[in-house]
């Protein structure tokens, strides 16, 4: 029986009078805020905050905790958006007492182990892409692309020959244009063949000596290996381009394929899919990038940088500000060191060989789940895929007014968060599922199952759903252009 006190508004549950907050006898002289503020800066009364005692407050976020969907508690088939289990471990060891109660105004000396660490991660980081040189300090994924167009821009207004274009696919990250369009470059879509690769013959026609860089998701967006990746790599750098390699997709790569060995020349990677970051709310985040030689002196400062130390001291670490190329700092303070320290920590559990089995695993069950839904939820790009396969509702639409929506809607009756949808946009009705390799052969048949039992149902029960939710179909438009902020407006 479904709460329904977990779907009130603390508005709703307040009584006057009411509170948990004990506070101490002050122990300073109590003085007017008026004659310390200034009474033009006091407001007429107090806040109308909600007025609740301790049990209502936290009954009141642990019953709204229930209604969530999480890794922790769902399978969570978000296509390309990794969203595997984290490891508490590496939780555990983020909140270790010598990393959380650092500041990042200390002096150098006194942080000497966390740098060491991000030094090594640094290291690890370069070695997995096969690019020498990183910056930790992008916030997230859509920020290290924005920083390393930003190295690129610098990178030829320091070679005397700026460039004004980038180039993706038409099955890019919708990111991807967005970080051009701020870096100050011109966007141009690539035609995709109707087998998901880039059409070589429209590349070759849009490269000329104003392209600076062509950005590709490999693994795509459409979970293929991009086949010709060499000879897309050889076109833009006879044109004097470079490539960028949206790294959102490494997870199907790890151990197995570095970037730079296939012609990438930057690339970033996001910790929370690839190395179990936190996942979601916005934050917070990361988004390492790895560049080739001739684009580490353009990086962001600072860099963490080993000195050594003579007469068999051990070496010492330092942030290196003296970089006179450099785009500058991108970002307050260092990083979000919290998640960097979680993906070292993930990094070293796993090793070599060990992240070779993530990607292994990954692969492995992307393509299990895909044999086993093929059949009744068709995949327009052939029967094999890397770490996620985008499957097509377009023939339900066509036949019965069954949607894409109308599928990921009705899953999460059935206790699974619905996978992406309508994306990418170069398959109608996309259905975009990524199993990740931390899922159970167990889970994958049950959502397998799940999908089949769906798009058996009748079209007037999927229109409806979800059945199971406080909400079931809210006006997603209205909601984002009207939206709702007060309190006073929803009385």
């Amino acid at each position: 029986m479904r709460n329904e006190r977990a779907t009130q508004l603390l508005f709703e549950l307040s009584h006057p009078g009411r509170g948990g907050a004990v506070l101490p006898a002050c122990d300073v002289p109590e003085r007017p805020l008026a004659e310390l503020l200034g009474a033009q800066h006091l407001a007429a009364g107090p806040p109308p905050l909600p007025e609740l005692a301790e049990p209502e407050v936290v009954r009141h976020y642990a019953n709204l905790s229930t209604l969530n969907m999480s890794v922790d508690t769902h399978f969570y088939p978000l296509g390309s958006c990794t969203m595997k289990y984290n490891s508490k471990r590496n939780e555990r060891v983020a909140g270790m007492p010598g990393i959380v109660d650092l500041h990042p105004y200390q002096p150098e000396s006194t942080l000497q182990g966390l740098l060491a660490l991000l030094y090594e991660l640094q290291c690890y980081l370069a070695e997995i892409a096969g690019l020498p040189a990183v910056s930790l300090q992008p916030a997230a994924g859509a920020h290290g692309e924005l920083t390393a167009l930003m190295v690129a821009a610098a990178y030829f207004r320091d070679q005397g020959r700026p460039r004004t274009k980038v180039l993706a696919p038409d099955s890019a990250h919708g990111t991807n244009p967005a970080s051009a369009a701020m870096a100050g470059f011109d966007f141009v879509t690539v035609r995709s063949t109707p087998a998901g690769f880039v059409d070589l013959a429209d590349l070759e026609a849009k490269l000329d000596d104003q392209v600076a860089v062509f950005m590709i998701t490999n693994p795509s967006t459409l979970g293929l290996f991009e086949h010709g990746m060499r000879e897309i790599a050889r076109r833009v750098h006879d044109c004097g381009g470079l490539i960028y390699l949206d790294g959102a997709n490494m997870n199907a790569i790890l151990g197995i394929a570095r970037p730079g060995d296939f012609g990438a020349d930057m690339m970033h990677y996001n910790p929370h899919k690839t190395f179990s970051g936190p996942h979601g709310g916005g934050g917070p985040g990361a988004g390492p990038i790895a560049v080739a030689a001739r684009l580490a002196p353009y990086l962001p400062t600072p860099v963490v940088e080993r000195v050594e130390a003579a007469g068999g001291l051990p070496p010492r670490y330092r942030l290196a500000y003296d970089r006179p190329k450099s785009i500058g700092r991108v970002r307050s303070f260092f990083g979000n060191t919290g998640v960097l320290v979680r993906a070292y920590a993930y990094i070293r559990t796993h090793g070599p060989e060990g992240l070779r089995r993530v990607a292994e695993n990954a692969v492995l069950n992307a393509n299990y789940l895909l044999s086993q839904v093929k059949d009744f939820l068709p995949v327009p790009q052939g029967d094999r895929c890397t770490h996620e396969f985008v499957a097509s509702a377009a023939k339900l639409k066509a036949e019965r007014g069954i949607s894409a929506m109308d599928i990921a809607k009705r899953l999460l009756d059935f206790g699974f968060h619905a996978p992406t949808v309508y994306f990418p946009l170069t398959v109608k009705e996309a259905v975009m599922i990524e199993p990740t390799e931390t899922e159970s052969r167990e889970t994958l048949d049950a959502f397998a199952a799940a999908l089949r039992t769906i798009v058996a149902e009748s079209p007037e029960l999927l229109h409806k759903a979800p059945h199971t939710t406080p909400v079931s179909r809210p006006d997603e438009v209205r909601a984002a252009r009207q939206p709702v902020l007060r309190w006073t407006a929803i009385k």
